[in-house]
């Protein structure tokens, strides 16, 4: 696994690739059902109880023991009274505890575990943020043949953070917007080895974690081939990966092809992969259009994180809305004028051609907010007035606007159309929210919301249904460790870069993390003026950030921010953003 600054290099130098280590506190992962374990040993296995061991030291043996590779985990069993050894489930469950806990024993003989609750994982795999708590457990002991065991263990297993990061690696699922013009990334944590491309492909089949379910589909949905599995072990030659399923040979083709492009996107991540072949009872799948051995470019169409070629970004001056281009100049048209003193805008694009197509903007005049909409570069015309609107969003897979109004209620406004309301019924229950994006993907949502001195980031699932109004649901925290959260940015579909308080030293500070809450990580300060204020990103572009009433671009080969043109002095400007 990587370490912390590794893995925030790779995430500001990198376009598209996710991080794989744990972060110091993190919301809902996938590690399906207490993960496979490899066929034999990998890494450091742990060591049987010593004879004459103290309950402290036995205890602390099996907390290391639970670190196995080893199916059943036979040396943390060693470490149990008769009964449990044979009763105890190890895969009911992970509860990650920092690397530093402690035992205490008590008057009474037994052995309390104190120490950072990192999170939970439950046996579908998901991770549940453990916050700031305290984890402590009792253990009581029994002396069997003069030894002491642990009488009364708790299911699953009890893992230091330093094991699972040793041992675990991220994977993403991938399965399809709603639309079927994106994959969509759904985080695994898998140990490593041989068995992986086995592993991800019956993972894939099983479906997508609860909390995106809602708000993706698979090949799979709705047809005989919820019948679909492996027909053998995922076999792997050089580079080209075989996989042969069973029970769908009768699907239509379309289907056939998307479940291939989910099984192409979900191997192809990993480094020894090149290329992929789906077979079906032991036949190459013949599908019109897509060779027999398929690569991610044959599926390139459905990237998670493509961006308009020559979308650059847009930011405001004095109300008028400028581009990020070489030169920076005011954008065409009455907006890029500063007919409408704009507080926040949102430009769309149109997939196919990259061509810059609707925009909205919001004027706030006389303790009013007015939201503007209409073609990119021509006139703007209100159609929603209210007391407060967030700066507003949109998501590449349609041309529809989405933001807050007043705090609590969501509203969208596709083309053509008037503004709608969003059933995100949860939301106010969080607090106020002050910030509101889409992912690339449209799927998700991150909002920031301020409840009393503290202000959080939550991302939500988009749900989509022919027959009902639009929702958003499903909230999760993903930065439990950070109070002071002030603005959120997509970096990919599967990573967020956010603005919030630095408590030690008293200014906001850029961060990164995954969209489960994966390694948060402080992202260098360097070059900027003073704190950041507003923060932009989009996949394969770099982050622009205003501080100090300019505009600053992420230099990824320096690692530091600059100015727009290098070299000149920084331009004026706020509320970066970029066009999807």
């Amino acid at each position: 696994m990587r370490s912390a600054g590794a893995v925030l290099a790779a995430a500001l130098l990198a376009s598209s690739t996710a991080c794989s280590t744990v972060p110091t506190s993190s919301p809902t992962v996938q590690i399906t059902q207490a993960p496979p374990r490899a066929d034999g040993p990998v890494g450091i296995e742990p060591l049987s109880p010593e004879p004459g061991a103290t309950p402290e030291e036995v205890v602390r043996g099996f907390v290391e023991a639970t670190a196995s590779t080893v199916i059943g985990h036979p040396v943390a069993r060693e470490h149990l009274a008769r009964e449990p050894a044979g009763s105890w489930a190890d895969d009911a469950g992970i509860t990650l505890l920092g690397a530093d806990y402690a035992t205490v024993t008590t008057d009474t003989g037994t052995v309390v575990v104190t120490g950072e609750l990192v999170g939970t994982i439950d046996q579908r795999g998901a991770f549940s943020v453990g916050g700031q708590e305290v984890y402590s457990r009792e253990f009581r002991l029994e002396q069997v043949d003069g030894e002491w065991r642990i009488s009364d263990p708790p299911d699953g297993l009890l893992m230091l953070l330093p094991d699972f990061e040793r041992l675990y690696e991220r994977r993403d699922l991938y399965f399809l917007d709603p639309t079927g013009s994106r994959v969509v990334p759904d985080p695994r944590y898998l140990i490593g080895g041989e068995a992986q491309p086995t592993v991800l492909v019956d993972r894939l089949l099983d479906g997508p974690s609860a909390v995106l379910a809602a708000g993706v589909r698979t090949a799979l949905d709705d047809l005989a081939l919820g019948d679909a599995a492996l027909g053998s072990t995922v076999e792997v030659s050089g580079q080209v990966v075989r996989v042969d399923l069973t029970g769908i040979a009768d699907a239509p083709p379309a289907r056939l092809a998307e479940l291939s492009a989910q099984l192409v996107w979900t191997l192809g991540q990993l480094t020894s992969v090149r290329s992929v072949e789906v077979l079906a009872d032991g036949d190459p799948l013949a599908l019109d259009g897509v060779p027999a051995v398929q690569t991610v470019d044959t599926w390139a169409a459905l990237d998670p994180d493509a961006a308009p070629v020559d979308a650059v970004g847009h930011y405001l001056v004095d109300g008028a809305l400028w581009t990020a281009a070489e030169t920076p100049a005011p954008a065409p048209g009455p907006a890029g004028a500063g007919a409408y003193g704009l507080s926040g805008a949102a430009v769309a694009t149109d997939p196919s051609t990259g061509q810059l197509t609707g925009m909205v903007g919001v004027a706030e005049r006389d303790g009013q907010a007015t939201l503007l909409t209409g073609r990119y570069g021509g006139d703007l015309t209100p159609v929603l007035t209210s007391g407060s609107l967030t700066v507003p969003t949109v998501a590449a897979t349609r041309e529809e606007f989405w933001l807050v109004r007043d705090g609590s209620t969501v509203v969208r406004l596709p083309a053509g159309a008037p503004p709608q309301a969003v059933n995100a019924v949860t939301l106010p229950g969080l607090g106020r929210a002050t910030a509101l994006q889409l992912s690339p993907d449209g799927v998700r949502a991150a909002v920031v919301v301020e409840d009393g001195p503290r202000q959080s980031v939550h991302v939500g699932t988009v749900v989509r249904s022919d027959d009902g109004p639009v929702a958003l649901r499903d909230w999760r925290e993903v930065t439990p460790t950070l109070g002071e959260v002030t603005d959120v940015a997509w970096r990919t579909a599967g990573s967020l870069l956010l603005l919030a308080g630095d408590s030690g030293r008293e200014r906001t500070a850029p961060y990164t993390v995954g969209v489960d809450g994966w390694d948060l990580s402080p992202v260098p300060t360097a070059g900027l003026p003073s704190q950041a204020t507003r923060v932009a990103a989009a996949p394969g572009r770099p982050p622009l950030v205003s501080a100090g009433g300019t505009i600053w671009e992420w230099q990824a080969a320096g690692g530091t921010w600059v100015t727009l043109v290098r070299g000149q002095q920084p331009q004026p400007g706020t509320e970066p953003l970029y066009p999807m």
